[in-house]
């Protein structure tokens, strides 16, 4: 029995930088805050939290943007990286104890759209021990949760392009897991 799920992953908030940047007023207001639980079932499978690429400024050259499962990021090129609101993606499910578990991303990237030319996001890399990076072939698992439950960051590597446009970017992809 296979389980897939689809979600968007965060795009690059590159709007944030340039706000901060003007002057503000003071002023006081009301926030909503938003209280979640996942509950498991049996061979479930669950988004904990979307991966955010966080905020950058782009150069002249382009580069990459890597971010780690473990939640740290690097880059390349003539790319600056801003901020600390980058986080990989994070997933959940319920099988049994020692069950064995397949993973697949059916396609190798996919394009984060928004205001500019497309980025490539690419190389999803689960936070196993040791880390692999997930594709079309089927990596395996084994369950080692006296109860069943388990749970496991992806991350990823953008492609930007130089002097990439600001504005937020984002796409989807697609993460098979089937109990065996």
């Amino acid at each position: 029995m296979g389980t897939k799920y689809s979600y968007r992953t965060g795009g690059i908030g590159l709007s944030a930088l340039f706000a901060a940047l003007l002057p503000s007023a003071a002023m006081a207001g009301t926030v909503t805050a938003t209280a979640k639980v996942i509950v498991l079932r049996p061979l479930s499978f669950f988004v904990v939290q979307d991966m955010h690429l966080g905020d950058i400024i782009p150069g002249a050259v382009g580069g990459t943007v890597r971010l780690f499962p473990n939640g740290t990021r690097t880059s390349t090129g003539s790319i600056v990286l801003s901020g600390a609101t980058h986080q990989p993606a994070r997933f959940a499910g319920l099988g049994t104890p020692n069950q064995m578990v397949s993973i697949t991303i059916p396609a190798a990237s996919i394009n984060l759209t928004g205001p500019g030319t497309p980025m490539t996001l690419s190389l999803f890399e689960i936070g196993s021990t040791p880390t692999a990076i997930l594709g079309p072939v089927p990596s395996f698992f084994r369950i080692g949760s006296a109860i069943g439950n388990f749970n496991f960051p992806v991350g990823g590597t953008l492609a930007v392009g130089g002097d990439q446009a600001a504005g937020t970017y984002s796409g989807t992809f697609t993460i098979t897991l089937n109990y065996l």
